[in-house]
């Protein structure tokens, strides 16, 4: 039987879905995640951090919690592929997606460069690997 839907909509006005620990790991093994740190992780650094602006769009945590990289998620979310956002940054293809895939760290320049050429606050990236 479905319970349903809990929602708290915050002082800020964002709106919380509660689940019980049941749903919440039948929502992660339905997302194909095998470890769900990564998902805490994020909830809680959103959680705690203060500065609205810099929190993703529920579109993009949609992508993350699929389990796409922070990157690819606000690229999808922006409708930019590989090849443009390595025109636009100054790299290579590969390069984009040796950082999407872990493979490269993301530096604090490219940061910048990427977040620049996507419109999107240089924080939203900070979730993806740094030195």
């Amino acid at each position: 039987m479905r319970r349903p839907i809990q929602t708290i909509t915050t002082s800020s006005g964002d709106e919380l879905v509660v689940l019980d620990r049941a749903d919440y790991e039948d929502l992660v093994a339905r997302a194909e995640v095998e470890d769900d740190s990564d998902i805490i992780a994020i909830a809680d650094a959103r959680m705690n951090d203060p500065d609205v602006s810099a929190r993703l769009p529920s579109e993009v945590s949609r992508y993350v919690l699929a389990g796409a990289s922070v990157l690819k998620a606000l690229r999808q979310w922006r409708d930019v592929g590989q090849v443009k956002l390595a025109l636009d940054i100054g790299t290579s293809q590969g390069f984009v997606s040796d950082i999407e895939n872990g493979r490269r760290v993301m530096t604090d320049e490219v940061r910048q460069r990427i977040a620049a050429a996507l419109d999107v606050p240089p924080a939203w990236l900070a979730s993806s690997s740094s030195p």
